[in-house]
């Protein structure tokens, strides 16, 4: 047992320069997290589908291509993808149940750049179905559990949503690193709620091609990781331009990792007023507090700043999200795609399929999107919404026009019970406050752990950057994480006793 603790305790940076060294093979890496995935994976439900067999394949593959002086980024090192990446020969099923069956004949541009850095896949993790959630509540495939817990309570928590199970993953020791993906905050927010750091890159950083599509222009991938440094390394080999993806932009990749640790002295760090939510918990803003002390004794100046447009955020997101998710699953209608159920004419089987194949939020986002996109609303909501979305990257642009950075809350709350808020839709999308201007902007957005509540359940900052500056954020990041100390582990995590 405590060869395993050893081996799955380790963070990514730490296992890959383990491999280099010889401390230790893939395999003996791999067999490590796959024991770990056995004993934990019946209670936290965080994969859908394990991939053992394949894994320790390709750990003997990365072994070998070690040997021979040929490794890349990843190689050899034990990492979890989000069920929303295709995967060929692998089910992908975005945790719905009009595609349980479905098994891609292709592979993911993030997930291919990943293999061919030498990733090792333990397995396709659990979201909320079609990445609509936040809570991992809404999968089709049962919820995941947090594994976290409240201090002299056992009850479980959510793990944040969509990318829950990539983040249950990671923060219970189960897998080095995830891919996720991030549309209103699925990276951040399920990345404060278990303890772990999580970046939603700059739009078109990450190709889109090959990932099941919620919200075209907001969807974007990124890596969910126990440390800034783990983001950084995954980040690098996720990223990229790729021809075959429309919204993807032709700008180099720079070494995230070499940004870490660098100096923040003279950073401008811009702390907005409206992220000062009513009702928020006084804890937050206690900690918000302690990460702008932190940031100013590492040399960095602390600038007051304005995003008026940001309370618009959240209902133009819930404008522009759902009409974009009505077009996009549009195509799964038992005929072109997803599990069919015969009836007697074209029209019924469509209603049928779609009626059996979708859960309660995904339909609710699919009728929300087809009103605002219908004939004589389009230009009162969809148009509108846009118009807005426009104002507040404008917002941004000027803010960072004075400042390199903003910091603030990640989440409005830590993490709460597994079926809590659930009866109540516009609850649980206020969980998106603080993380959806970010993603309407397009600009990057880390979340780092910095700190426990009252109850013992871990809560994270934000800090919001330029377009295609995530180097700055991986360097403030970093001097969050030095300052903050964060080593808190969850009750329920490879070689703990639950």
């Amino acid at each position: 047992m405590s060869d395993m603790v050893e081996l799955t305790g380790q963070s990514l940076a730490a296992a890959l320069d383990g491999l280099e060294k010889g401390r230790f093979s893939s395999v003996e890496l791999t067999r490590a997290h796959l024991d770990a995935v056995e004993a934990l994976n019946p209670t936290l439900n965080a994969y859908i589908t394990v991939t053992a067999e394949q894994a320790l394949t390709q750990a003997a593959e990365a072994d070998a291509v070690r040997a021979r002086g040929e490794a890349g980024l990843l190689c050899g090192a034990p990492v979890a993808i989000k069920d929303l990446f295709c995967t060929e020969g692998v089910r992908t099923t975005a945790a719905s149940r009009i595609l349980s069956n479905f098994v891609p004949p292709y592979e993911s541009t993030v997930t291919a750049q990943m293999k061919r850095d030498g990733a090792v896949s333990l397995g396709k993790t659990n979201l909320d179905e079609f990445a609509m959630g936040s809570s991992n509540m809404t999968s089709a495939f049962g919820a995941v559990q947090n594994p976290w817990r409240r201090r002299g309570d056992d009850s479980p928590l959510v793990p944040g949503g969509s990318s829950g199970g990539s983040a249950s993953a990671v923060a219970a020791r189960i897998a080095l690193a995830a891919t996720g993906t991030d549309t209103g905050g699925s990276i951040r927010q399920p990345a404060s709620f278990c303890g772990i750091a999580g970046i939603k890159p700059t739009y078109g950083r990450c190709s889109r091609w090959g990932t099941v599509a919620f919200a075209s222009s907001l969807d974007q991938a990124g890596p969910l990781a126990r440390t800034v440094e783990d983001c950084a390394i995954l980040l690098r080999s996720m990223a990229g331009f790729d021809p075959k993806d429309s919204t993807s932009v032709d700008v180099a990749v720079p070494d995230f990792r070499a940004a870490v640790g660098r100096s923040v002295k003279g950073m401008r760090i811009g702390i907005p007023a409206e992220y000062r939510a009513p009702g928020m918990p006084e804890e937050i803003e206690r900690w918000w507090q302690q990460g702008i002390a932190w940031l100013r004794d590492a040399g960095c100046e602390i600038v007051d700043v304005s995003l008026p447009h940001t309370r618009y955020g959240l209902a133009t997101y819930y404008i522009v999200a759902p009409a974009e998710c009505s077009s996009n699953l549009a195509r799964y209608d038992g005929v072109r795609f997803g599990e069919r159920v015969e009836a007697d004419s074209l029209d019924a089987l469509y209603e049928r399929s779609r009626a059996a194949g979708f859960g309660d939020e995904v339909k609710r986002r699919i009728l929300i999107g087809t009103y605002v996109l219908s004939s004589g609303y389009y230009d009162a909501y969809y148009l509108k919404a846009q118009k807005v979305r426009s104002l507040i990257l404008r917002d941004f642009t000027e803010a960072f026009g004075r400042v390199d950075a903003l910091l603030t809350p990640t989440a409005p709350s830590a993490a709460f019970g597994l079926g809590e808020k659930m009866s109540d839709p516009v609850t649980m999308y206020l969980n998106d406050i603080f993380t959806v201007p970010a993603s309407m902007a397009g600009v990057p957005g880390m979340s780092v752990p910095v700190g426990l509540d009252s109850a013992g359940l871990p809560l994270g900052l934000q800090l919001i950057g330029r377009p295609f500056d995530e180097e700055t954020l991986f360097a403030l990041g970093s001097a969050l994480e030095k300052a903050a100390g964060f080593d808190h582990l969850p009750a329920l995590r490879a070689g703990a006793v639950a």
